[in-house]
């Protein structure tokens, strides 16, 4: 069976990286976390002091981007990568709501994403990789022999969020995120450079009412018409 690239995009919250996770699992495909890769770039800028409220100095943060290396290491208890910033672990401080509240903001920066993107296709020359993100489908991969672009109401992915949160033991507050999840999808879809938008070729999940498993089954469909095709 031939290799392909699978690019999933959508909105934040949507579930993209655990369906992204699990269906390169389960085909023996390597994953690739394009929002974790924005979120380290975001925590970086947060411990340098490079953030002013909302406001990131661009100037110092563009001098520094050479220094930001990131990578991903296999949890091997969970078989799932972690990240890594300049060879310290950082999974679990990049999915605050201090880093999630101004990584639309990073990920807006004109050579923050060039200097990203030429990472992610280095990583996926080889094929045979899942990605997720926001221009996954429309810029980094748009020869994607699969596209899929995730959706699910504003409400509901401000609930996923809510009990995610809830579950590390962290403080939540849903007003806040689902203001959060408001504010980031109107950044994604209007900045400048790569705006959140569908692929003409991309397949569409609305997976705001789906389990897990009837998900997952969708996934693994559309994986085999694809490397049949």
């Amino acid at each position: 069976m031939k290799k392909i690239t699978i690019a999933i995009d959508g909105f934040s919250s949507c579930g993209k990286s655990t369906m992204a996770k699990d269906l390169a699992k389960e085909i023996g495909y390597i994953y690739i976390d394009s929002g974790a890769m924005y979120r380290a770039v975001t925590l970086y800028s947060i411990e340098n002091g490079l953030f002013n409220g909302k406001e990131v100095d661009t100037a110092r943060l563009k001098e520094q981007i050479g220094q930001i290396s990131i990578t991903f290491q296999l949890d091997e208890q969970t078989g799932r990568p972690r990240t890594q910033l300049n060879g310290k672990d950082v999974e679990d401080r990049i999915r605050t709501m201090e880093v999630s509240s101004r990584v639309s903001i990073i990920a807006a920066i004109d050579f923050v994403r060039k200097y990203l993107v030429t990472q992610q296709q280095e990583m996926g020359k080889a094929k045979g990789i899942v990605m997720d993100g926001r221009d996954i489908g429309t810029t980094v991969f748009p020869d994607a022999e699969l596209k899929i672009f995730v959706t699910a109401s504003p409400e509901i992915r401000a609930e996923r969020r809510y009990k995610e949160l809830q579950e590390k033991g962290e403080k939540a507050d849903f007003d806040e995120i689902l203001a959060n999840v408001k504010e980031r999808d109107h950044i994604d879809q209007t900045r400048a450079v790569s705006p959140l938008r569908r692929a003409d070729d991309a397949i569409l999940l609305d997976n705001s009412h789906l389990t897990l498993a009837e998900q997952k089954a969708w996934l693994i469909k559309e994986y085999q018409k694809a490397t049949e095709a």
